[in-house]
């Protein structure tokens, strides 16, 4: 039809499509870009594509150069605003979402994020590959943005969200969170020096310490928080709930939630005789969940109804879930006090912050908030003389400026999640996984590496 040729025509429907997306992103000095849009399809004024030459035959490297410049933007656009593919690198869900599992992860479902730092190279996360030099600049950095999205983020989710620890990195340790790294090296000189001193010198001494000596012997990164590495776990709590963990069990607002389908705890397992390697198969437990310290003795993960199965196997004496006592303190875990004698099994009650939420400032309380108040909602935060100062300023309360949620892997023994390191800031979540589109079994080889029972499995 020759009005599809008609150049008023194309520039017409690309300027509805333009104005639609200037009020998703809710810019209107965007407007402006009518002009260009304008320009492109009627007046032809400026030559848009330079690299190329107008009603011209160009060679056919330019043709290349075009097509290659053309996909680039437009997979870089899908994946700021539509859709990412993401990889599953770890175990933490299991068997929820297995290792090797690429999933297309959902913009839309809670809103796509503007990024913080749009000069980045494309696909990828925050390190050029080879030459293992960051991958973006920060030249120009936009505040915090989410678009429209279809839905909220609900208890039991499962969330692809930016690692909230991830802001500063050890760059020689990647694996392990810096400040993990730092509170283990103030643990050794503490725990040193006490023997040997007898020395009574508060933590804050040996954090500082601890800080100095890795920050004169590695090299440190810092990462905006749209540059941080993309996690994936179930998110159990949501703004306002009040969330408790006892022995194992989770419970949110005081009601038990009821295990999911492929949740997962570390068991004990004593044995007559050797696990047959095949039966490890069946039960589809991967080569290195396989912690086997004698010839009787497993510590496997596994669901309660694997449990069940692997207790009935002729040469299996004993299956007993590992779970730590209440009380039991364990400084690795969040809020990293004393004052919370918390484990991974027993935590809580604890509330989530909710945005316009008024929390009271103490000495005791600070410990949950002073990540968010310092880090996330970006105050200067001092403890001078037992007196709690915001931005120099005495405090006593504080109110939140965002939302935040509670991620949990279904992999409980095996997953470092908010239990490790606290609450996620709304503007760290990613987006929603949709559906599973190849999943690649690392210990098989060649075709039998493909689940193909997985392609195209809806995420729940």
């Amino acid at each position: 039809m020759d009005i599809l040729k008609n150049k008023y025509f194309k520039f017409g429907i690309a300027a509805i499509l333009y104005l639609l997306l200037v009020i998703w992103i809710r810019s209107y000095w965007l407007l402006f870009g009518l002009v260009v849009v304008f320009d492109i399809y009627v007046t032809e004024k400026v030559n848009w594509t330079f690299w190329k030459k107008r009603n011209e035959k160009n060679s056919a490297f330019i043709e290349w150069l075009d097509a290659l410049i053309f996909a680039v933007i437009a997979v870089t656009l899908i994946n700021i605003f539509f859709f990412q593919n993401f990889r599953i690198p770890t175990g933490s869900m299991e068997k929820s979402l297995l290792i090797g599992d690429h999933l297309f992860v959902s913009k839309l479902s809670y809103g796509p994020r503007i990024p913080n730092t749009p000069l980045s190279f494309p696909f990828t996360q925050h390190t050029l590959p080879i030459i293992r030099t960051k991958s973006f600049l920060e030249w120009i950095h936009w505040p915090y943005k989410r678009l429209a999205g279809f839905r909220e983020v609900k208890n039991n989710d499962i969330v692809v969200f930016n690692f909230p620890a991830g802001d500063t990195v050890v760059f020689e340790n990647q694996a392990q969170s810096y400040y993990s790294i730092v509170r283990s090296q103030a643990s050794s000189l503490r725990g040193l020096e006490k023997s040997q001193l007898d020395s009574t010198i508060n933590d804050n001494y040996y954090w500082n310490r601890a800080r100095q000596m890795i920050h004169d012997n590695k090299t440190i990164i810092y990462r905006p928080v749209d540059k941080r590495d993309n996690y994936i776990k179930r998110c159990v709590g949501i703004p306002g709930d009040v969330l408790e963990i006892k022995k194992g069990k989770l419970f949110i607002n005081g009601e038990e939630q009821g295990p999911f389908e492929h949740q997962q705890f570390n068991y004990m397992v004593n044995t007559t005789a050797r696990i047959n390697p095949k039966a490890f198969d069946r039960l589809d437990i991967a080569l290195a969940d396989r912690h086997t310290f004698t010839t009787n003795f497993y510590i496997l993960p596994l669901s309660k109804d694997k449990a069940n199965e692997l207790e009935k196997f002729k040469n299996v004496e004993s299956i007993q879930e590992v779970l730590r006592e209440p009380g039991e303190y364990a400084e690795y875990i969040f809020p990293h006090d004393p004052v919370y004698p918390w484990n991974e099994d027993n935590f809580g009650p604890l509330t989530i912050p909710a945005k316009g939420v008024t929390v009271q400032l103490t000495q005791e309380t600070l410990p949950l908030y002073e990540r968010i108040i310092d880090v996330y909602e970006d105050n200067d935060l001092e403890i001078a003389k037992d007196q709690i100062l915001i931005n120099g300023n005495p405090a006593s309360e504080y109110t939140f400026k965002m939302d935040y949620y509670w991620m949990m892997g279904d992999n409980r023994h095996n997953s470092a999640d908010s239990r490790f390191w606290g609450f996620v800031p709304e503007d760290h979540i990613v987006g929603k996984p949709v559906i599973v589109w190849l999943s690649l079994d690392k210990d098989k080889k060649f075709l039998s590496k493909i689940r193909w029972n997985r392609f195209f499995e809806t995420i729940r």
